[in-house]
């Protein structure tokens, strides 16, 4: 795995039965919705892509994103783009082991948590780190405000 290359402490997650949502994700991690942190993809030109990592259910904000980007059109990743950029399924998705450098944003909000979780790459396994942690293992990674706040 990337992160033991990297010198990174973290403990490898295995869920007993599949997952279909970030509630169950947290519950059976006995973490809170916030602290799951979903990797989500993005198109930003025809053939360059970032990640955003944000934490729970909070929405990124589409304005915000592109401000940050400088970029007038965003979207999200497709199905397929997806694998072909990270060699991960949707669901899966983590920051680590990307077989191409990927530029990472991570909102604000993840870092407010002191453990947190995250996609593995393979099904219904997570890599529960914390914050500071993954923060390190990501040293090029951006933290920036994206969510969009009640």
């Amino acid at each position: 795995i990337a992160l033991e290359k990297l010198g990174v402490p973290h403990q490898v997650f295995r869920h007993v039965n599949p997952v279909h949502s970030l509630e169950q994700a947290a519950s059976d991690r006995g973490q809170r919705e916030s602290q799951v942190v979903r990797s989500i993809l993005f198109r930003i030109s025809e053939d360059e892509f970032i990640m955003a990592l944000v934490a729970g259910p909070a929405q990124i904000s589409w304005k915000t994103l592109r401000k940050h980007l400088g970029r007038s059109r965003v979207s999200m990743a497709t199905e397929d783009e997806v694998l072909t950029v990270t060699g991960y399924r949707i669901g899966t998705v983590g920051p680590f082991g990307l077989p191409n450098p990927l530029k990472v944003l991570i909102d604000a909000s993840v870092m407010r948590e002191e453990e947190v979780s995250i996609g593995s790459g393979m099904r219904n396994t997570a890599v529960i780190l914390k914050s500071a942690d993954l923060h390190r293992a990501l040293p090029d990674a951006e933290v920036v405000k994206l969510i969009e706040e009640d």
